[in-house]
């Protein structure tokens, strides 16, 4: 038999997490990327991520990010409590278990918790956050930037299109997407900018709600940034006009809104076009010639 040390996750729970009895072991499902599990204790579940490949960097990411979220009392997250390696190679991240409802939420709540969350946490330090972190398994890089614009223009779609030229040797969309980067200061022209706490990957996947009905979010890339690149993924995130008008009760629209949308999600077409292949090649493209005739760039 093992000894307990050998096994840093029951460790885990059977000392800080208070525990004294794992009763069994589910799993539940981690998406592409990482396994999840459930461990029934008599101190109650924990939410259990592991990763046979990569070290803990990512789950310390993800863990900071859960954990400004959940600071700022606003929407549940699930409470981070451990990161750490495993002892045959890999990492792990233990964490609150939600158990989820029946449904998705309220889309009203979502959207006025959201924007609870954007209107609370802000940053003094600029755009960007205190980690690199993933989306999906792309590396996102968060450098501190005192203007939205750089940031974004570098570290979100400029580093998407290396990323596609290296990968692909697709000097067209690299090109193209080079000109946009150069000419996109006017569409922000009247907008106020601040740098907001972000999920940074918010999809109907990581969208739920608990029994109560609350709205809970997880597995975020999260960072510091401009309000609307929240909604950057809502080509797959299914928000509708409850949403949208409840968000904006508590965040107002901004002048400008409906210009800059396609350029929030350019950026995770481009993630997409890079992790998943060219099917998303053709909608990259065709946000960035829209803008390349609108800005007559």
């Amino acid at each position: 038999m093992a000894a307990l040390g050998d096994d840093p996750i029951k460790e885990w729970i059977l000392t800080e997490g208070k525990a004294t009895q794992i009763k069994g072991t589910r799993s539940i499902g981690g998406g592409c990327i990482n396994a999840a599990q459930r461990y029934d204790t008599d101190a109650g579940p924990f939410f259990v991520k592991t990763n046979s490949r990569i070290g803990p960097e990512m789950f310390e990411g993800e863990a900071l990010g859960l954990k400004a979220m959940y600071d700022t009392k606003s929407i549940r997250v699930p409470l981070p409590y451990k990161v750490g390696s495993l002892p045959t190679g890999g990492s792990f991240i233990i964490m609150e278990f939600i158990e989820f409802g029946r449904s998705r939420g309220d889309q009203s709540a979502l959207g006025r918790k959201l924007a609870e969350m954007h209107k609370s946490a802000k940053s003094d330090k600029g755009y960007g956050f205190h980690v690199d972190n993933t989306i999906g398994s792309t590396p996102q890089i968060n450098t501190w930037t005192a203007d939205w614009i750089e940031f974004y223009s570098k570290h979100r779609l400029g580093y998407q299109l290396e990323l596609a030229s290296r990968r692909y040797g697709d000097s067209a969309i690299y090109e193209k997407g080079q000109r946009l980067i150069k000419n996109i200061r006017p569409l922000f022209d009247g907008a106020v900018l601040e740098p907001c706490l972000l999920h940074g990957d918010l999809w109907s996947g990581n969208i739920s709600s608990d029994t109560k009905g609350d709205p809970v979010i997880l597995d975020p890339a999260c960072y510091y940034g401009h309000n609307e690149a929240e909604f950057g993924m809502s080509w797959c995130a299914g928000f509708g006009g409850d949403f949208y008008n409840a968000y904006f009760q508590v965040m107002p629209k901004q002048p400008g809104f409906e210009k800059r949308r396609d350029l929030y999600l350019l950026y995770h077409y481009l993630n997409h076009y890079n992790l998943f292949g060219s099917g998303y090649r053709s909608s990259a493209m065709s946000i960035i010639e829209d803008y390349l005739y609108l800005l007559a760039a």
